[in-house]
């Protein structure tokens, strides 16, 4: 069974965010993943001096077919270092995994399927 990391930004760390509404899209994408047939992984990092050591956690717990980098990671602009980041821990710490990024909370299974 292929296995898939998501990294996302934790909702209910944004302020503003309404995390609870976010978190339902994101546990029903895991649920899709399922359906798909793919093992899949979410990890939320905190916009914190966490970040780092939660990813490297993530990406060193086992070996990951694909790791899409969402959105929330990747978009803002003032959030470019921690892409920035992740990438390179991607690069270092799975190097066999691909990278997909996906375009919102409900399509990571196919950016994901797009590298299996």
């Amino acid at each position: 069974m292929p296995s898939v990391l998501i990294l996302g930004i934790d909702p209910h760390k944004v302020p503003g965010m309404d995390g609870d509404a976010v978190r339902a899209v994101l546990d029903k994408e895991l649920t899709r993943f399922e359906e798909h047939g793919i093992d899949a992984s979410m990890t939320l990092i905190a916009l914190d001096e966490s970040a780092e050591p939660t990813v490297v956690a993530a990406l060193t717990e086992r070996p990951w077919d694909v790791v899409v980098i969402g959105g929330g990671v990747r978009k803002p602009e003032p959030l470019l270092t921690l892409f920035e980041q992740v990438v390179n821990l991607v690069r270092r710490h799975a190097p066999g995994a691909a990278i997909a990024f996906n375009t919102g909370p409900g399509d990571s299974v196919e950016a994901a399927k797009r590298w299996l």
